[in-house]
């Protein structure tokens, strides 16, 4: 009962996202962009400005690209039985390994642990941006016909402001810098980043159009992230000498469904579109079922 009560109240503004935009029709690039560039690095900045940057930080780095790098392994092995193309592999990474902790995960721990718990997501969600940022471009040049260059796909990471926003706020917090009434414009700001992108990816969801696809690819896609990702993830930080509740929730942030962001990369490099939105979609209706048995088994 505890679980469908953290859900609903996400799952509802969601919908709000997904029932408004249809109506409205607005455009979603800008209010996405307001997000990412506007609100979410004042979050970013006042969480590594008011937390102490310890071991754990390191952890979360190691665990983030071990679990990225072991799914690849584990798409790359699939692709190879299954006869795919490059351009379908690099397909199936972006509908696998990148997970939605931005819109999805970081607002989900919130409703769970609380600013305690968010702290640790926010750093999470800031870590796998720049993952996505680099790795998820890779895959989408590299998929491409395009042919886009490694060193052009890897510029894509100085366009993420959320980087900025935390490198000031360790900057802010080493040298002890006081930002006296300012930091009341700051929290105002940044309290209303999580609305905003969680109904920015209901409006994305309802912007999404699924034409043909390869069901096979989807299956696999919603399967490696909502079940098998988890299971990876508690493989992983059970190595790791970090507190319990960091450890739930890199599980609960690995069993995500598959980001938003990698539908735009896959529809910017035309890299297999259509299966890459379907597999967002799905996993993200799915994940109503799959994350409450996560955090049941979890807590």
């Amino acid at each position: 009962m505890f679980v469908l009560s953290v859900m609903l109240p996400i799952f509802l503004v969601f919908l709000v996202g997904y029932i408004g935009q249809i109506f409205l029709k607005l455009n979603t690039a800008i209010i996405s962009k307001m997000a990412i560039y506007m609100l979410v690095p004042f979050l970013v900045f006042r969480t590594f400005y008011t937390n102490r940057i310890d071991s754990s930080f390191f952890y979360s780095i190691i665990f983030l690209l071990l679990l990225c790098f072991i799914s690849i392994i584990i798409i790359s092995v699939f692709s190879k039985l299954a006869n795919y193309s490059e351009t379908q592999r690099c397909g199936l990474i972006l509908s696998s390994a990148f997970m939605n902790n931005g819109n999805y995960g970081t607002p989900l721990i919130l409703f769970l642990f609380g600013k305690t718990g968010l702290q640790v997501a926010i750093v999470l969600m800031v870590l796998q941006q720049l993952i996505m940022s680099t790795l998820g471009v890779y895959y989408a040049a590299k998929g491409s016909s395009f042919n886009m260059k490694s060193v052009e796909a890897f510029r894509q990471v100085l366009y993420m402001p959320m980087i900025y926003g935390a490198l000031l706020g360790i900057f802010f917090n080493y040298l002890h810098i006081p930002l006296g009434t300012l930091s009341k414009g700051i929290d105002f700001i940044a309290d209303s980043a999580i609305p905003v992108v969680m109904l920015s990816l209901g409006m994305q969801l309802a912007n999404l159009t699924i034409k043909r696809v390869n069901w096979k690819s989807i299956s696999f896609s919603v399967i490696l992230r909502l079940l098998i990702s988890p299971i990876i993830a508690f493989l992983i930080v059970s190595q790791f000498p970090i507190d319990d509740l960091t450890k739930k929730i890199m599980i609960i942030i690995a069993a995500t469904p598959t980001a938003a962001n990698t539908t735009m990369y896959a529809i910017q490099f035309q890299v297999e579109e259509d299966n890459v939105s379907a597999s967002t979609l799905i996993s993200t209706i799915l994940s109503l079922i799959t994350i409450p048995l996560v955090i049941y088994v979890v807590l």
